[in-house]
């Protein structure tokens, strides 16, 4: 996918039933399914069974089995309840009669209340970065043939990370990092989208975190990775056009699994999502 329509294209799911929806997928170097593409695809199931004065503000999803790319997916919703000002939905992620992932997600109508937030990190701006393709062009062949892949697959999305990672030595850092992002192209002024394309993205860097402190940042080769699962909250309103820095940090790895969490503010400083993850991470046998 080279630009956000492609995506996009990707989350306007096919309606089957009333509560049942059909969706492709895209590769992103990997041999399986995106787990950021089956999780903003449940939600986009989700969303077309919602009112459109409720916007999703928490989700909550499991990894149960790896997708397979070349099969369709069938989202099947769960509508758990209407109230006066939440909505829940739970979608199950069907392939060859299984379920792939399972998502339940809370909707609420916009309300007033009372305000405080975590205060921002201070990193350099975007402007001041390089990005993955930037890396890419940088280092050419000097790279590791599966660091190279990676950042040489077209995405419809803009990474700068803020720490330079060395890519030729086995270094430990500490868990933490910071990546800008946001899409190639303008998105449409719909704050559903919004949400569904930063669910995608939220997928992306998070559970790599947790191989900072054991020099394995940029050495993925010999390890099984997988998210196991995935929560989001989304705070305030945004938009995944302009730049949100990504900061993340992995407080905990322990019994072959690596515990992440992330949050997203906008330029302004303004936090308006949080994200955690658990995945596993254990070396191939």
């Amino acid at each position: 996918m080279k630009h956000i329509d492609e995506l996009l294209g990707l989350l306007d799911l096919e309606r089957l039933e009333v509560n049942m929806f059909r969706g492709q997928s895209r590769s992103v170097g990997s041999a399986r399914v995106f787990g950021g593409q089956v999780l903003a695809q449940s939600l986009a199931a989700a969303v077309q069974t919602v009112p459109e004065d409720r916007y999703v503000h928490s989700l909550h999803g499991y990894f149960v089995l790896p997708g397979e790319l070349d099969i369709p997916i069938v989202f099947e919703v769960d509508r758990i309840r209407d109230g006066g000002s939440f909505t829940t939905r739970a979608v199950r992620a069907i392939q060859n009669g299984q379920a792939i992932f399972f998502l339940t997600a809370s909707f609420q109508l916009d309300q007033t209340g009372f305000e405080h937030q975590a205060d921002m990190p201070g990193v350099l701006p975007p402007e001041e970065l390089v990005s993955y393709e930037g890396m890419a062009r940088q280092f050419g062949e000097q790279l590791p043939e599966n660091i190279r892949r990676i950042l040489s697959v077209e995405r419809p999305l803009e990474f700068r990370p803020v720490e330079f990672l060395n890519p030729f030595a086995h270094e430990k850092y500490a868990p933490s990092r910071n990546v800008w992002l946001r899409t190639k192209g303008e998105m449409p002024d719909d704050r559903r989208l919004q949400a569904l394309v930063l669910a995608y993205t939220s997928d992306y860097n998070l559970l790599t975190t947790a191989l900072l402190p054991h020099g394995r940042a940029t050495d993925y080769r010999n390890l099984q990775m997988a998210s196991l699962d995935h929560a989001m909250w989304f705070h305030r309103p945004f938009r995944v056009d302009e730049w949100l820095l990504y900061s993340m940090d992995s407080p905990s790895a322990s019994g072959a699994r690596g515990f992440t969490r992330g949050s997203i503010f906008d330029r302004a400083g303004k936090l308006v999502a949080s994200v955690v993850q658990e995945g596993l991470l254990r070396e191939k046998k």
